[in-house]
């Protein structure tokens, strides 16, 4: 049989982040595979430009993941250079200026999710100092033509996002939160009184603690602070008038996300104080709209949107897709239902090749529930049942979106079934099934994806003797973990692995240093857990062929740990690392290379 080519997989790897809309023009960020992340518009009838300078790319480093890179107004675009990390602003009539210091360094001061004051005369974003004795988070205040001194107005807390003005300057709202917590579990909502000059006032605080997260502050037209909220058990919607906060969405599905990236937004104001939102119910997502107190489900053709909403007037932006399109860059009309596509991928693979998941629901060997999506082969061969690769996601606070996946296709258009699991832990299910994994990491993420594997060759969707598990970055850790304390996989993959959740703490960024002390247990008080957590020490109990594959410049997952892994592993490993890769395989030359390496390997396995 054919099958998808690896070449397909390499080429159609662009992705899109970061919609804006500024009146009828959208603007968005176009990650591509020669490397380059680049700032795209699309005015009325003007068709779509690259926006700054071919020599520069748009993209934060702020937490390693970034996000919120940029900022349109006006006639102006504010944007964090990759190379420098410095901020500029883009005029049409002008180069790229600086508005920020060329620090020490090249990428020692780092910025993100920038906001610009109504009057226009200051940016207020996240700054990142990288300095001798650690980094240092904290908000800042930027003349936002450059001529000026950048002023902290905030700092002390571990962590801060969100940085919002309020309609008439007189306020700024913010996020923060500090470790061990991440912002999926516990965040505070602050504001506070925000002078001419930049300067902050005392702060009130409106929401969140210990046991809340809060998720995208922004204000409405009229002054009201608007909230996501899991208080209730899900990421609901909020609203913050005359010094009470009073619910204005409340369902049981997810109206935010885990926010790994800065900027973020999963709802937006249109006109006649209508919202647009993001309502994720498992791995599915749809767009609805508040009006008058209702909700109205948007009839669209998509199940699966980027956490990227922007709206004006009765039109949305965003990024959408579906398990039969790959992610697209549209324009929604919500009173028309009229979608207009402005930039979208699409290789023109016949539909008989694209494999379309099933939902299902499995039983753990503890008595609990966990979910995932089955992709059967395309090509099957044979009447028998089809081998089985068991994918588990990165994060591990994440989910698997029903999103056309090429890699996913790649296999099932080779005979392979695959099957996308949602283990304990993900996103998706409220906030008591995301904490699930809390204490648990290596442990119920593994057994949940064996427990699918058990599920599926119990109903007659997959071979038992022809199972295999893949994993990227957190879930390649899954992976791992799980050949350790299962012999139900014949072989295992990982990508970009955590493998030693003690010595990746050390050699995590800043943004997950701390992680592991929710997932397993506060260091070094459980330092006893951690060894038995490690996929290095217990390298020993798999005996199955392991497949690692890593970007050699990786600055969230040591590649050296691999390495080292691999050794350990001996003749039961192979190791593949790429030149010039970070945490996710970018290039076309190393995206073919790799999806070639795993088919190979996991044929010679005998799946």
């Amino acid at each position: 049989m054919t099958g998808i080519p690896a070449e397909l997989v390499a080429r159609v790897s662009t992705t899109y982040d970061a919609v804006q809309m500024i009146g009828d023009t959208v603007f968005w960020i176009e990650s591509r595979p020669d490397g380059r992340d680049v700032l795209v518009q699309r005015a009325p009838d003007q068709g779509v430009r690259e926006a700054v300078p071919a020599d520069m790319d748009v993209a934060s480093y702020v937490h390693e993941y970034g996000g919120g890179a940029y900022l349109t107004a006006g006639d102006s675009v504010w944007f964090c250079n990759a190379d420098d990390q410095r901020i500029y602003r883009l005029t049409a009539e002008a180069k790229p200026v600086p508005v920020t210091a060329e620090p020490d360094s090249p990428g020692t001061h780092r910025y993100a999710d920038l906001r610009l004051t109504p009057d226009r005369s200051l940016l207020i974003c996240v700054r990142e100092r990288h300095e001798v004795g650690g980094v240092v988070n904290e908000l800042v205040a930027i003349p936002a033509d450059g001529q000026g001194t950048v002023r902290t107005i905030a700092s002390g807390w571990d962590f801060y996002s969100f940085p919002r003005p309020s309609p008439d300057g007189r306020w700024l709202a913010w996020t923060c939160w500090n470790a061990p917590s991440m912002p999926w579990d516990a965040t505070w909502l602050f504001i506070a009184e925000l002078s001419a000059d930049g300067r902050l006032g005392g702060p009130t605080l409106i929401a969140g603690g210990s046991e809340e997260s809060i998720f995208q502050p922004e204000w409405s037209r009229d002054g009201t602070l608007h909230f996501v909220s899991d208080r209730s058990g899900w990421w609901n919607l909020y609203a913050w008038r005359h010094g009470e906060v009073t619910p204005v969405l409340l369902q049981d599905a997810e109206l935010g996300v885990a926010q790994w990236e800065l900027g973020y937004s999963t709802y937006a104001f249109l006109d006649r104080d209508r919202v647009a939102v993001i309502a994720q119910r498992g791995g599915r997502q749809q767009l609805e709209v508040l009006e008058d107190g209702a909700v109205r489900s948007m009839d669209l053709p998509y199940t699966s949107i980027k956490p990227y909403l922007s709206g004006h007037g009765s039109k949305v932006a965003m990024i959408a897709s579906s398990p039969t399109q790959s992610p697209a860059v549209v324009l929604v009309d919500v009173d028309s239902g009229q979608v207009e596509p402005l930039a979208v991928t699409d290789p023109g693979v016949p539909p008989r090749q694209i494999s379309i998941p099933e939902p299902f629901t499995f039983s753990t060997r503890d008595g609990q529930h966990a979910y995932g999506l089955y992709y059967p082969p395309t090509e099957p061969s044979g009447t028998e049942a089809p081998p089985l690769i068991v994918k588990a996601h990165p994060g591990p606070t994440a989910n698997f979106p029903q999103r056309l996946d090429w890699h996913t296709q790649y296999f099932t258009s080779r005979g392979f079934a695959v099957a996308e699991i949602d283990y304990r832990g993900s996103t998706g299910y409220g906030r008591s099934y995301r904490q699930a994994l809390q204490g648990q990491w290596g442990i119920f993420d593994a057994l949940d994806c064996a427990d699918a594997a058990a599920y599926l060759t119990a109903t007659g969707r997959a071979d038992p003797d022809r199972l295999v598990i893949w994993g990227a970055s957190a879930g390649g850790y899954t992976a791992l973990r799980s050949l350790i304390l299962t012999d139900v996989f014949v072989a295992g993959i990982a990508r970009c692995p955590v493998i030693d959740p003690a010595t990746w703490r050390d050699a995590a960024p800043k943004f997950q240093a701390h992680h592991a002390d929710e997932l397993i247990g506060p260091w070094p008080a459980d330092e006893a857990i951690y060894r038995e957590r490690s996929a290095l020490r217990h390298a020993n109990r798999i005996s199955r062929p392991t497949l690692v594959l890593h970007g050699e410049d990786d600055p969230v997952t040591p590649v050296h740990e691999s390495r080292t892994f691999a050794k350990a592993l001996g003749s039961r490993a192979g190791l593949l690392t790429f030149r010039g890769e970070g945490h996710v395989l970018r290039s076309p030359a190393a995206v073919e290379h790799a999806v070639q390496a795993e088919l190979a390997f996991v044929r010679e396995a005998g799946a």
